[in-house]
């Protein structure tokens, strides 16, 4: 594996930790700020939202930059909009440096994700997405409880500048390890890249992606009520559960580097059904034993097969190398803009704290319901146009 790729997933590190640490500092945020927590927990969404509309946006912008340039535009843009975040007083340029941070963040993974597809083997892109997601992965242990534990120390700010900081030991690696121009390549066509999302077997994989990765935020983000009103886990656990969903996630991209790339069958179907049916099981239960033995197994499942959907975007978009990993990027921020979104309509309806649990069991149901009859359906069509089939 090339030494670039541990180095953007540094990067990629700091970004997440951004991402998640917002969770563990709403309290703080609308304390000092004066407003509401509802209003604060927007925070989280206008991240979500900018990563959706940022991907292919921000991919776009930056199709015929050389690649070096590209990564650190984008990644001092993002230690910008976090320094900005830190000194500020209102609220809402609070949100604006987070939707600035997230199309900075959207951009940097789209063209980091087109690096590294492109310096791997052919038969490796599972591999090299599993170390570039590694550090989304650990961000997801680290980021809610280290920015919480920061925040508690020396204010929620001081959560803002150590991101700033984390990025710039990225920023150094990209400028050193990244190679600086595109090595004589013809420009890529933006047209020939917008094309591919006319492909309906491109289509079916990115709404899977969507709806697993709202399945998996729509829980994650209510966790904590979860565990403390359902559960009856002490609010004193909660980073310590939090921290072993992300423990989960961590062991599932490294399982989908093992499988993604050859055998991506079994973890997408039989990880798939496992997992709405542990969501399920999860919602059914209250007692803090099974919440403990079902947090991380469904943070492995979750994230082994969320990354061997990236990693089927990569390949179903293979021929548009500049573009395909903000397709993905922009299917996964979809889900994670909208999953919490159901996931809150159902707790204001009065379901409960545990009602995010079955709307991500839902949701994962979906997923296998679409994926068993896109197979039937290109069964169907094949048979339909083999030679052996004409009368």
């Amino acid at each position: 594996m090339p030494s670039v790729v541990p180095l953007l997933g540094t990067a990629v590190f700091a970004q997440g930790t951004s991402e998640f640490m917002v969770a563990g500092l709403v309290p703080d945020i609308a304390s000092e700020l004066s407003v509401s927590i509802p209003a604060a927990g927007l925070l989280t969404s206008a991240f979500a939202v900018g990563m959706a509309v940022g991907a292919p946006v921000m991919a776009l912008l930056a199709l015929r930059w050389p690649r070096r340039l590209a990564l650190v535009a984008f990644l001092a843009a993002f230690v910008l909009a976090h320094v900005v975040a830190a000194v500020t007083g209102s609220f809402e340029v609070l949100v604006a440096t987070r939707v600035i941070g997230a199309l900075a963040n959207a951009g940097f993974l789209a063209v980091g994700l087109a690096t590294v597809t492109s310096i791997v083997a052919p038969d490796a892109k599972g591999r090299a997405l599993a170390v570039l997601l590694a550090g989304t992965t650990i961000a997801c242990v680290a980021g809610v409880p280290g920015g919480a534990l920061l925040g508690s120390l020396w204010g929620w700010r001081s959560a803002f500048w150590a991101v700033a900081l984390l990025c710039v030991p990225a920023l150094v690696a990209v400028l050193t390890s990244v190679p600086g121009d595109r090595s004589g390549a013809a420009p890529p066509s933006a047209l020939g890249e917008l094309r591919v999302l006319r492909r309906p077997r491109l289509l079916v994989v990115l709404l899977l992606g969507a709806l697993v990765n709202g399945a998996t935020f729509c829980s994650f983000t209510f966790l904590a009520p979860v565990l403390t009103d359902v559960s009856r886990i002490g609010a004193e656990w909660v980073p310590a559960m939090l921290a072993l969903f992300g423990g989960g996630s961590f062991l599932g991209v490294r399982l989908a580097a093992r499988w993604s790339d050859t055998r991506p069958g079994p973890v997408l179907v039989g990880g798939g059904a496992v997992l709405a049916v542990g969501w399920a099981a999860f919602a059914l239960t209250t007692t803090a034993v099974a919440a403990i033995v079902l947090v991380p197994l469904l943070g492995t499942l979750a994230f082994a097969v969320g990354s061997t959907l990236i990693a089927r975007v990569l390949y179903a978009a293979s021929d548009a190398p500049n573009l395909a990993g903000s397709y993905a990027t922009a299917s996964l921020n979809i889900g994670a803009a909208v999953g919490p979104w159901i996931g809150g309509l159902t707790i204001g309806a009065g379901l409960g704290p545990g009602s995010p649990l079955w709307v991500s069991a839902a949701l994962v149901a979906v997923a296998l319901t679409i994926a068993a009859l896109a197979s039937v359906a290109r069964a169907a069509v094949g048979r339909a146009t083999s030679p052996t089939s004409c009368p």
